[in-house]
């Protein structure tokens, strides 16, 4: 062929009919005035013409914001929302809220009986924490709301759509009855349409009619009672292209589609909690056990030893022992947790990582092997051809990126062979016939719409004179259209004038030259013998050694004996092709992307490249980023597909690059990494690596280059298609999970701090003088008020802000969790009893310093000024505790000042209790007296020891890990809480 060519095909694809029963079709008031002819029994005339649209212009933008306004977003109707109210009261639907409140009932009671005496302190101040509480949980779960709210927006669906002469991208909820809907390979359907054309379009529609296999799809008329499955020349909402390219007028948006008419028989399922929210749920559910039975023994002990016989004394009894286990169990876990996630991920959606559900981000920590494409990931995306190989010789084409300017160069010389020239003509004109990307200038830039690839030939025909113009002679009337499976894209061209026949093809030049039976020689075409095979595989394997991506094109003519052949193309056409020749497209690396595959390879995560591209090319790639080592070869989907599973197994355990790959390939190399025991991060961009996607562990679809297929099968989705993004988000995940261990750290080392305190107090009251200092009143260590105001002022600020503390260990130095290891592990929990236990006797120190008849002589102060020292320095404690926690071995000292926010909850809750400690009122309800500078001293004094006690205790912990590290010779632990042995990476 020497007239390549451009248009549209009025065949239509084969009919295959569906199995599944029949719904009733929806227009609703779209669907024409009066008229009840359902959309798939009118012609697609009738349908523009009842939604009043010209399909070669499609709804200008004016039109189509006032459908818009009239039919509404094209959304489905959503769960009504929660009542505020209804949100209020969940805040106080917990057990031991109703403990509280049983308390306060209790507390007025008492007071009552006893003659009502002034205001009841007791039932007020814990009324107080009550509602503080339910204000505080209220605030934190409509933050975790309003995070997980903006990702959905983040995540939205887009369709090309025709509007005002130009093919556009919006959002899905944007489509109105009218619009010219534009439909590619991997497209999800956006609303529900009559078709227009189809060109081989095949539809995957199980999500609707529950039919396995995909659907053809084409034009036809169709006549009668027509099942929905059945319904070849219509698309519905929901549903994926899954090959070929159509066009279509949207018939039906939001309600009034046919997946709307069953929306609301769908019930919404619960989702599932995840390990790191059961492992919580589990540890709050044993604390919370275990903390009543030590508040039953503590109120018996008190009972016992204190001679307890008035009901006032039973009531502070009680309201020490619901106090104690309130504030021992940390109800306000998951709120907090829910709000970090959330806070978390939206960080990483402005860093271009989109995490479509906050749970992912457990996995993403733990990534140990990313399997990553190489196309537009590990490189720029932006194809330019560089080389054209044909049997004349080679050319070379100057000028990179978008910009079609430009030349076609011979040995730095212009071309001047006539053959070579001619022949460079044929595989451009070729390339940009058999395409369907645009390439447009605006305002100055050039842009591309569409596959990259199929651009870079729109560019390089520019570069040479009456290359475009050659193309526009020829019309196009029908295409075979690219799969992965195939690895060829064919288009009919037609001679506007001459009225001539020809079939382009394109694709990768191996399986390309199967199908060649000649090969193009200036104006000739000769034979394509052995010695001409052989020499156009060695020009491809030259131009893969160097890096090159190869696409190579043929053609076909028809005569007139077999014309009739064209009116519907298969793969039968594809055959007895003209080899022309072979481009070497250069999609050079990005520069990020070699530092970014050596910071993962540093934190223990292996990389992998699967690509469709030529093995030598993948190779030479993979080496100049560090994937690959020196000599390692590329293996090929052929060779995956001779082995069993426990060859695919011991294959992938050291192969890292994997060329010309089918998408069953891809799930094969993913299946074989999970089996292994590896937690695999995959990317992927078209609609056949769905499946790969949804397998992973983590599938991360490409946010430019991707398919809507693939971004709805994904758990992450990125805006910039960078592999650097992939690593920063492992990093960001790594250090959210990390701040979720210091808050968890924190909470439970302080609640074990109050609960040491009372019962210990109790039990050692009469060595401390505690038993003989109540002049008729019970003598404990704190009151019910003071321990609700401990877990009010020194828990959820301080926690909240670890949530969104900066780095202070190198996440990126350690290897991946494993699966099995628990964020609460055996030294964690050793960390925490041990930090409790020092909270608790510094605490009890504080009041046998001050009050008479203890262990530590000259106490000479009264139980009120000795029980208000001993609580404020608990509180202090655990503000001190604040800053241990932000690691379990680096010191609190390291990078003090990076978290404003931690210094401000902190400095807060320290005003907060010199006010309490200090004015009036507050003393009235929380039972404090007045301190003196020097208690004050010693109270600050006091708490910091365990500042000193955790230094000390890191510091045995590092020596004991740089041990542990020189006896194997290898980096830390992968897990530092864990309690279990290094395990090797995979």
């Amino acid at each position: 062929m020497n007239e390549p060519p451009r248009g549209v095909r009025p065949g239509e694809a084969p009919h295959r009919p569906s199995s599944t029963a029949s719904m009733t079709e929806r227009g609703g008031a779209a669907r024409g005035a009066g008229s009840p002819v359902p959309w798939h029994l009118r012609r697609a005339m009738e349908a523009l013409d009842a939604l009043d649209v010209d399909p070669a212009s499609g709804l200008d933008s004016t039109e189509a914001q006032r459908r818009l306004a009239r039919y509404g977003a094209n959304e489905l109707l959503a769960t009504p929302a929660v009542p505020l109210w209804r949100k209020i009261l969940r805040q106080f639907q917990d057990p031991l809220i109703y403990l509280l409140l049983a308390a306060i009932t209790i507390a007025v009671i008492a007071w009552a009986v006893e003659g009502a005496a002034g205001p009841p302190v007791d039932a007020i101040v814990i009324g107080a924490v009550v509602l503080f509480n339910g204000v505080l949980g209220f605030v934190q779960e409509n933050k975790a709301e309003t995070a997980v709210a903006a990702l959905r927006v983040m995540t939205a669906a887009n369709s090309t759509v025709l509007r005002d002469r130009e093919l556009k991208t919006v959002p899905s909820a944007a489509l109105v009855p009218g619009d010219i809907l534009v439909l590619n390979e991997g497209d999800s359907v956006g609303a529900d349409a009559r078709l227009i054309t189809a060109n081989s379009l095949v539809v995957a529609e199980s999500s609707l009619t529950g039919e396995s296999a995909p659907v053809f799809k084409d034009t036809r008329l169709l006549s009668g009672d027509v099942p929905l499955g059945d319904r070849q020349n219509m698309v519905y909402k929901g549903t994926a292209v899954a090959r070929g390219v159509g066009r279509a007028v949207v018939t039906g948006t939001a309600m009034d589609t046919e997946v709307g008419g069953i929306a609301g028989m769908l019930a919404a399922a619960e989702d599932a909690p995840t390990p790191l929210q059961q492992e919580i749920a589990s540890v709050s559910r044993l604390l919370g056990l275990s903390v009543v039975a030590i508040a039953v023994i503590v109120m018996t002990t008190i009972i016992l030893v204190s001679g307890v016989n008035t009901l006032t004394g039973l009531v502070a009894v009680l309201l020490l022992g619901v106090s104690l286990a309130v504030a021992a169990v940390p109800e306000g876990l998951p709120a907090i947790l829910s709000v970090v996630l959330a806070m978390g991920v939206q960080d990483m959606a402005r860093r271009k990582a989109v995490v479509k559900e906050l749970h992912s981000v457990e996995t993403l920590g733990s990534a140990s092997v990313i399997a990553s494409d190489k196309t537009g990931t590990l490189t720029r995306n932006q194809m330019t051809i560089c080389r054209i190989r044909t049997a004349s010789g080679e050319a070379e084409l100057t000028g990179v990126g978008y910009r079609p300017e430009g030349h076609v160069l011979h040995n730095g010389q212009e071309v001047r062979d006539p053959a070579l020239l001619q022949e460079v003509r044929m595989v451009l004109a070729g390339g940009s016939f058999a395409n369907n990307a645009q390439l447009r200038e605006h305002d100055g830039d050039w842009e591309i719409q569409g596959d990259p690839t199929e651009a870079a030939f729109l560019v390089a025909a520019r570069k040479l004179e009456g290359v475009p113009e050659r193309v526009g002679e020829f019309e196009r009337r029908g295409e075979i259209p690219f799969t992965s499976e195939r690895k060829l894209m064919s288009a009919l061209a037609r001679h506007r004038e001459v009225g001539t026949l020809s079939l382009v093809t394109k694709g990768a030049p191996d399986v390309l030259l199967d199908r060649c039976t000649g090969m193009q020689l200036g104006g000739d075409v000769v034979p394509l013998d052995p010695e001409r095979r052989a020499r156009a595989l060695g020009d491809v394997e030259e131009l893969s050694a160097r890096a090159f991506r190869t696409l190579g094109v043929a053609y076909r003519r028809y005569t007139e004996a077999d014309r009739h052949e064209a009116d519907i193309l298969d793969e039968e056409d594809e055959s007895t092709l003209v080899y022309i020749g072979v481009v070497g497209i250069l999609d050079p690396p990005r520069a990020e992307a070699a530092p970014a595959v050596a910071e993962a390879r540093r934190a223990g995560i292996r990389v992998v490249m699967i690509t469709g591209d030529h093995p030598l090319s993948a190779a030479r790639i993979a080496g100049d980023l560090g994937i690959a080592g020196p000599g390692e070869r590329a293996v090929t989907g052929a060779e995956l597909d001779e082995l069993d599973e426990a060859g695919l197994r011991a294959l992938a355990r050291n192969t890292s690059v994997y060329a010309r790959v089918a998408p069953q390939n891809k799930l094969q190399i993913i299946t074989a990494l999970q089996a292994d025991g590896n937690v695999v991060a995959m990317t992927g961009d078209g609609v056949n690596d769905a499946p790969a996607l949804k397998t992973a562990d983590i599938g991360i679809a490409m946010g430019i280059a991707g398919t809507e297929v693939t971004k709805e099968a994904s758990n992450m989705i990125l805006g910039d298609d960078n592999f650097a993004t992939i690593v920063a988000a492992v990093r960001q995940g790594r250090v959210i999970f990390e701040n979720i261990e210091k808050f968890l750290r924190y909470l439970l080392s302080s609640n074990m701090g109050e609960v040491f305190t009372v019962f210990l107090g109790v039990v050692f009251a009469g060595a401390m003088g505690l038993a003989g200092a109540g002049a008729g009143e019970i003598a404990v260590p704190l009151l019910a008020t003071q321990i609700l105001w401990i877990n009010l002022v020194t828990d959820s600020g301080p926690a909240l802000a670890m949530g969104v503390d900066p780095e202070i260990d190198d996440v990126m130095s350690r290897r991946p969790r494993s699966r099995n290891d628990r964020i609460l592990g055996p030294r964690m929990w050793r960390g925490i009893l041990g930090i409790g236990l020092v909270m608790a006797v510094a605490s009890l120190l504080a009041i046998d310093i001050f009050l008479p008849g203890g262990l530590v002589p000259d106490g000479g102060d009264s139980l009120d000024v000795a029980r208000t020292a001993g609580f404020t320095t608990l509180v202090f404690a655990q503000l001190f505790n604040a800053f241990n926690a932000r690691s379990e071995t680096t010191s609190a000292f390291r990078r003090l000042f990076v978290n404003k926010w931690l210094w401000g909850s902190v400095l807060l809750a320290a005003a907060l209790q010199v006010a309490v400690v200090e004015l009036p009122f507050l003393q009235r309800a929380f039972g404090t007296a007045s301190l003196d500078p020097g208690h004050w001293a010693v109270c600050v004094l006091l708490a910091s020891t365990v500042l000193w006690f955790a230094e000390l205790r890191k510091i045995a912990l590092r020596m004991g890990q740089r041990r542990r590290a020189a006896r194997a010779r290898g980096p830390l632990p992968a897990s530092r809480d864990s309690g279990g042995p290094e395990t090797p990476m995979q």
